[in-house]
């Protein structure tokens, strides 16, 4: 899953983006309005952390601009406005939670699965190619009867791979899913963390289910 936090205070936005990457999230930083709306209209996020007070445009306005443009990605608002009149005016813009500063990190992220829950209605709960599953919910992994333990960036691709199966993932698809906006491109990277995944995968498997498509990608898929 790939987040989109807009957050100007500095201290506060590295504070949300280092802990959600922990819990296995991409995510993304924008510092004002007008740069938050560039990047949310590329409508590669699966939801947007948005505080109300922002330079060039203010989360309200940058909210009603994203609705206009009919960008469904759901919105948790932040800020530190507390009184009934102020959360209805967000609710009423369009966002889909609202979250008072401060906050316990422990319920940031919750209502994030909640909001992504909500979005991810109607999928299956486990994610299933070949003998290998996946089970979003609990974070766990098996192949065949075996639990494999992945650590969280290996998690998050994994994922990726198995919401997409059959499907070549190009390297720039993977690190816009997986990584952020600030990935290096020239790095081996997505190459080194697809080989962890082959060796607690593949290696004991006759059927390999991660493929390497030369020049494009990779694809996970099994006969």
């Amino acid at each position: 899953m790939r987040l989109l936090v807009v957050e100007d205070e500095r201290k506060v936005s590295n504070f949300i983006r280092k802990g959600l990457e922990e819990e296995g999230y991409a995510v993304d930083v924008a510092s004002d309005g007008e740069t938050a709306l560039h990047m949310a209209l590329d409508r590669v996020h699966d939801l947007i952390i948005l505080d109300i007070q922002l330079p060039k445009m203010d989360g309200l306005s940058l909210l009603h601009e994203l609705r206009r443009e009919k960008v469904a990605t759901p919105v948790l608002l932040l800020t530190v406005r507390a009184t009934i009149e102020d959360k209805v005016l967000g609710l009423d813009a369009g966002a889909d939670d609202y979250l008072t500063k401060p906050f316990a990190f422990e319920e940031l992220v919750a209502r994030v699965r909640a909001l992504l829950r909500r979005q991810g209605e109607g999928k299956p709960p486990t994610l299933r190619v070949g003998d290998l599953t996946l089970d979003p919910a609990r974070r766990m992994v098996f192949r065949g009867d075996r639990r494999i333990d992945l650590t969280t960036r290996e998690f998050a691709l994994l994922d990726y791979f198995m919401r997409n199966p059959g499907r070549v993932l190009t390297r720039t698809m993977i690190a816009e899913h997986v990584w952020n906006y600030n990935f290096d491109s020239m790095t081996n990277i997505i190459d080194v963390y697809v080989n962890y995944l082959r060796k607690k995968i593949d290696s004991e498997h006759d059927q390999k289910l991660i493929r390497t498509i030369r020049g494009v990608g990779y694809m996970l898929k099994a006969d």
